[in-house]
C-alpha cells in the first residue's frame, strides 16, 4: 500500500518560537500561513507541519497522489482504496471518505497507542 508523502503535523502552542527552533535545526518554510496559523517546513524530504489552535496531538500525516515536494504522482493508491483495505484488515477508521467520491478526501485512525495517524488526499 503505498501511502505517499509522509509528514509530522505538531500542535504548537507558539508557532513563532517553534519555526524558529526548527530553522535552528535546518527547516525551512515550504508552505502555509504563519498569520493562520499554520506552517509546513522542509529539510530535503523531511516535512514537518506546524500548527497552532488546530488540533489537541500531534498527527503523523500521509498524502497519497503526492511526492516528498507536494508535486502530484501520475500513478498512487486512492484515499478510498487504502480506506478499504484499511477496513478489510479490521483497522478502525475515526473518520471516513465517501466510497463513491473522487478526489481529494481524508480518513483518520488511531494507532494501538492512541496516536493520531490522517491520510489526506489532495488530488
Amino acid at each position: 500500500m503505498e501511502l505517499g508523502a509522509f509528514s509530522v503535523s505538531l500542535a504548537v502552542k507558539d508557532i513563532h518560537k517553534s519555526k524558529a527552533f526548527y530553522e535552528a535545526l535546518g527547516f525551512s518554510v515550504f508552505h502555509g500561513d504563519i498569520d493562520q496559523g499554520w506552517l509546513i517546513l522542509s529539510n530535503g524530504d523531511k516535512k514537518i507541519g506546524l500548527f497552532q489552535g488546530m488540533f489537541e496531538k500531534n498527527i503523523m500525516t500521509f498524502n497519497p497522489g503526492w511526492d516528498a515536494d507536494a508535486q502530484p504522482l501520475e500513478k498512487f493508491d486512492d484515499v478510498r482504496d487504502i480506506q478499504k483495505r484499511l477496513q478489510a484488515a479490521g483497522i478502525e477508521l475515526q473518520s471516513t471518505a465517501d466510497p463513491d467520491s473522487s478526489g481529494p478526501a481524508s480518513i483518520t485512525m488511531l494507532d494501538p497507542d492512541g496516536n493520531s495517524v490522517l491520510i489526506d488526499q489532495h488530488v
